[in-house]
């Protein structure tokens, strides 16, 4: 595999992890695996749908993206930032990503709302890690993350972090 070098006086690799949130536990997910992406060496920022530009995606090695799950599929606000990419095509080929949900429900479609974003990603071209322990696609949340779910967040983004500096250092 080729490794993608940042140019001579470039920065070091970053990340950013985008959700929205209307309850706060997907707002929660995403500041534990933002966290867990500084702790892992990946300055790392957190930010809302809502201030995030497709155009500011670019600057990152590493995406992260959560949403709530609505009808078994990612909130509007999230679909609506996704199909702003659609312009941005080759932009963010070979950058890492991930996504996480959560729901009200134990079969409230998580899950189909993390493949949801992770095909989005697959079609720019990014680079996805699945994890052969816990939530295999992503982590999934039923009403406010518990211990097991925050542990599941903080194990995401530190491979996430892991699996970036590899690639981009």
């Amino acid at each position: 595999m080729n490794r993608q070098q940042k140019p001579e006086g470039k920065d070091m690799p970053k990340g950013i992890v985008v959700y929205y949130s209307r309850s706060g536990n997907t707002k929660e997910m995403a500041e534990t695996i933002a966290m867990a992406m500084n702790a892992a060496g990946l300055s790392t920022e957190c930010k809302s749908v809502e201030k995030v530009r497709p155009d500011d995606l670019p600057e990152y090695e590493a995406i992260v993206i959560g949403s709530p799950c609505y009808y078994g599929q990612m909130a509007g606000p999230v679909k609506h930032f996704i199909d702003e990419l659609v312009g941005r095509h080759g932009q963010l080929n070979g950058k890492v990503g991930g996504a996480f949900a959560s729901s009200a429900n134990l079969g409230g479609g998580s899950e189909t709302t993390v493949i949801g974003i992770l095909q989005a990603m697959l079609i720019a071209g990014m680079v996805l890690q699945g994890d052969p322990q816990g939530s295999h696609y992503g982590p999934l949340s039923v009403g406010k993350p518990d211990d097991r779910v925050k542990q599941q967040c903080q194990r995401r983004g530190q491979r996430i972090a892991e699996l970036t500096k590899k690639l981009f250092t």
